[in-house]
């Protein structure tokens, strides 16, 4: 029986729920291992950079084999290379601050977890930490909240104006959120702050397991939580970001909502998220051994693949949750952000204040919301992306030339996005490597930069080998 996916719906007043988990739960069961020839035609359909229906992602979803998973593996690489190019967006996340209403069973700043040291940043503390990852080359940051009255709209677009106002050694230029969901008021609030992507994640789209895991607390409303990003669209918030936290339950339903949840979005408002998000359970304080569901590296690994091949003008973030070499390897697999230097602590970038706990020393979990499992720092990260031929990307150019939210639709779904993303990443590889990258990184990094310089066409080639002699010179913020 072939499965169609039903019309999507703008939530009405009482904020019904687009997700159908009967729907989604009958096509992840029929038919069994697709075969070839089936696999082949969605693999078609994306390859024409096509959106795919629920149907054609959960036929991808059911491949078991190796041989059918290395077809999917294989069309995702090529995929993000046709949309994004080589470069890969780095980015780093800023605790602002940790104090909790909601008690969700995974997360170590629960309001029940008494060992969790609570923190909220003062303006002098967030300055100095934002000064520090000025001074290590970061651009983009994404400052995380708990969910408590005290960061209220106001309060998050105060910090947003503080971050973009500090200059030190270098300077941030878009700041992105990953915080409580709020009323259209509210997003309104933040939005007039300059923002850049508002991050909110489903953590499940299964609304019996999530009642589970949030067992107290604003969070445990799931309507309120899914439409959030339809309140956020409507307050005029250009790019948005879901996430779905794989181990909560079964990875293929998550994968399978975040589809339909990306393709609501861009039927009810004309643009799909800016982001998606697939972190993986990791230890946290007081987490119960043996509580949520092990998902192994193969499928998690298939996981990413299919969402590039369903959705492919999102861009898609992997975390520091995973382990150097695995990240390494999954950023082949349709990647186009992650974040590097991570450090979880609040005030833990800083060494005038908190620990100041080094990157890749032992983490404090009473002090932090989880494992961090890939502890590299920046340069570290780039070294490696380097060696590995992606170009490490500090772009913001398309946010600050207004290529965001159906600008940036109809450029990354037409496949043309790519002509912005390897010239603008050449030219902010060269920035850092400039001013901030030792000198055997930075000859690298040059070289880098010039192998890649062929694959532009000749005009523009031309221009960003003069932009790269001007940076070269000591001119700085060169957008295309």
């Amino acid at each position: 029986m072939i499965f169609e996916p039903q019309k999507y719906a703008i939530p009405d007043e009482s904020g019904k729920p687009f997700i159908d988990p009967a729907e989604i739960r009958t096509l992840l069961a029929a038919n069994g291992e697709p075969s070839v020839a089936e696999t082949e035609r969605v693999l078609a359909r994306s390859a024409e950079l096509h959106r795919l229906t629920l149907a054609e992602t959960a036929v991808l979803l059911r491949a078991r084999t190796p041989e059918l998973r290395q077809m999917i593996f294989e069309a995702a690489g090529e995929l993000k290379r046709r949309v994004y190019g080589e470069r890969i967006v780095i980015f780093a996340p800023l605790y602002v601050g940790n104090r909790c209403t909601n008690n969700c069973a995974y997360c170590g700043f629960r309001a029940s977890n008494r060992e969790a040291v609570r923190v909220t940043l003062a303006p002098e503390q967030l300055r100095a930490e934002v000064e520090t990852l000025e001074s290590q080359g970061q651009r983009r940051l994404i400052l995380v909240w708990g969910e408590h009255p005290d960061y209220s709209p106001r309060a998050i677009a105060d910090a947003v104006r503080q971050v973009y106002s500090v200059r030190g050694a270098g300077r941030i230029n878009r700041v992105n959120i990953n915080a409580a969901p709020l009323d259209t008021e509210g997003f309104r609030v933040v939005r007039e702050a300059g923002i850049g992507t508002y991050q909110i994640f489903q953590e499940t789209y299964d609304p019996e397991r999530y009642a589970e895991v949030h067992p107290s607390g604003r969070k445990r409303d799931f309507d309120w939580r899914l439409t959030a990003l339809d309140r956020a669209m409507e307050a005029g918030v250009d790019d948005v970001g879901l996430g779905a936290l794989v181990g909560l339950g079964d990875w293929r339903y998550e994968a399978m909502a975040l589809v339909r949840h990306a393709n609501h979005l861009e039927a009810c408002f004309g643009v799909g998220p800016h982001t998606i998000s697939f972190p993986r359970i990791r230890s946290a304080s007081g987490l119960a051994s043996g509580a949520f569901r092990e998902v192994d590296d193969e499928d998690f690994a298939l996981l990413i693949a299919v969402l590039r091949l369903a959705v492919p003008y999102t861009g898609l973030i992997l975390t520091a949750r995973e382990p150097q070499q695995l990240r390494d390897r999954l950023i082949g697999l349709g990647v186009s952000q992650i974040d590097a230097g991570t450090r979880l602590e609040i005030g833990g970038y800083s060494s005038s204040f908190g620990a100041g706990v080094a990157v890749g020393g032992r983490q404090d979990l009473h002090r932090e919301q989880f494992e961090l499992m890939d502890t590299r720092s920046l340069s570290e990260s780039v070294s490696t992306l380097i060696d590995a031929g992606q170009i490490p990307s500090f772009c913001t150019a398309c946010y600050r030339k207004g290529r965001t939210g159906e600008h940036f639709m109809e450029f990354s779904t037409r496949g043309f996005i790519k002509r912005f993303c390897t010239p603008n990443a050449l030219l902010t590889l060269a920035e850092y490597l400039e001013d901030y990258a030792p000198a055997e990184l930075r000859s690298r990094g040059w070289r880098l930069i010039d192998s890649k310089l062929t694959s532009i066409d000749e005009g523009l080639r031309r221009e960003v080998s003069s932009a790269l002699e001007l940076i070269r010179a000591g001119e700085r913020e060169m957008l295309l």
